[in-house]
């Protein structure tokens, strides 16, 4: 991810925090974000395309009070993520009873209770990540504890000065060097700590993060939570290329909270993966049905041969109902090419 900009402004925020359809640099990309009606093959919901973010801005511009931001919001509740939808849902509750508040002080009503809750759901993970260590030698096993009891110590202390920040955490690891032995273990480890809550996966982490924002802020992160986002099947941490062979169009949230997690690893987060990859395909190919992604015609064959690598068997995609066998998609793909080649002659 890139640096944080010292000012965030709409146009930054977006792109700091997503890689929504048209921020996104990567031209192999395009294609796919110009689909609609699309499901997120990580979280199965129907993806916001990002021709409907330019409207979203413009109205967004007029809300005045709760009231304003919740009736912007509902017409996308259907599209929202379980965290989104559950803040959609006190929003709402909020708005009735304070028409003329803002969604600001709805979040600031109820941060103390959401911290105490948050500071739980952290101790669990470190809990856990603390069993596992008992599979790593005394001396590994040392160090990554010390790591997890100052963790628990910034969590309890109720000093400003000292914040948990996951990303350090996540950080402090890579100075462990585990032995040779024990280095599937560790990766295990820190995959686990991934799953330390974050705005995009706990409801109180989002209520604790976003009580110092103003409402704006708070409306438009609901949103594009589940805007189209092109995410590296392979990372590219990891080596991924960027070609349309490596990419998905997924939801906002999904992408960044896979961040650079195993997809098998993600898969246990999320077991319903295998299924909503299947459901983004059969998308996918109705889209190829009905003219759309001309030239990329062979790009189901491609990600299902990648999803079955990168998710070591666990994602068996079926293609039973595309028109094209491969050889014809080849050859469609090529042809488009051509005609798009003679056509810019």
């Amino acid at each position: 991810m890139q640096q944080k900009p010292k000012k965030l402004t709409r146009e930054n925020y977006l792109k700091y925090y997503y890689d929504i359809p048209y921020e996104g640099t990567t031209s192999q990309g395009k294609p796919l974000r110009k689909l609609q009606n699309i499901t997120c093959p990580y979280r199965g919901i129907k993806i916001i395309s990002g021709s409907a973010l330019k409207d979203f801005e413009k109205c967004l511009k007029k809300c005045k009070n709760s009231v304003d931001a919740v009736e912007l919001l509902f017409k996308y509740k259907k599209n929202m993520l379980p965290t989104e939808k559950s803040l959609f849902c006190i929003f709402q509750e909020f708005s009735h009873l304070n028409p003329n508040d803002n969604l600001q002080s709805c979040l600031q009503m109820i941060s103390a209770n959401s911290l105490m809750k948050l500071k739980l759901e952290e101790f669990e993970v470190l809990d856990e990540v603390d069993r596992l260590s008992r599979k790593l030698s005394i001396s590994t096993a040392l160090k990554l504890r010390a790591k997890t009891t100052k963790c628990r110590q910034i969590i309890i202390s109720d000093s400003k000065r000292d914040t948990f920040k996951r990303k350090l955490f996540l950080n402090s690891l890579d100075e462990i060097t585990p032995n040779n032995n024990e280095k599937e273990i560790f990766n295990n480890i820190k995959n686990k700590a991934l799953f330390l809550p974050t705005s995009e996966s706990s409801k109180n982490a989002f209520i604790v993060k976003y009580s110092k924002r103003k409402q704006e802020e708070i409306t438009r992160r609901i949103f594009i939570a589940s805007t189209g986002s092109i995410e590296h099947i392979t990372p590219a941490s990891s080596g991924g290329l960027n070609t349309i062979g490596n990419f998905l169009l997924t939801c906002a949230n999904g992408n960044r909270y896979r961040e650079n997690m195993q997809l098998t690893d993600y898969i246990k987060r999320f077991p319903k993966i295998p299924q909503y990859c299947q459901l983004y395909v059969n998308d996918i190919i109705e889209e190829i049905h009905n003219g759309g992604l001309k030239g990329n015609e062979t790009y189901p064959y491609k990600i299902k041969e990648k999803l079955m690598k990168e998710s070591e068997g666990r994602i068996m995609i079926s293609l039973s109902s595309y028109k094209y066998t491969k050889e014809e998609a080849a050859l469609a793909a090529e042809e488009y090419d051509k005609r798009f080649e003679n056509y810019k002659k």
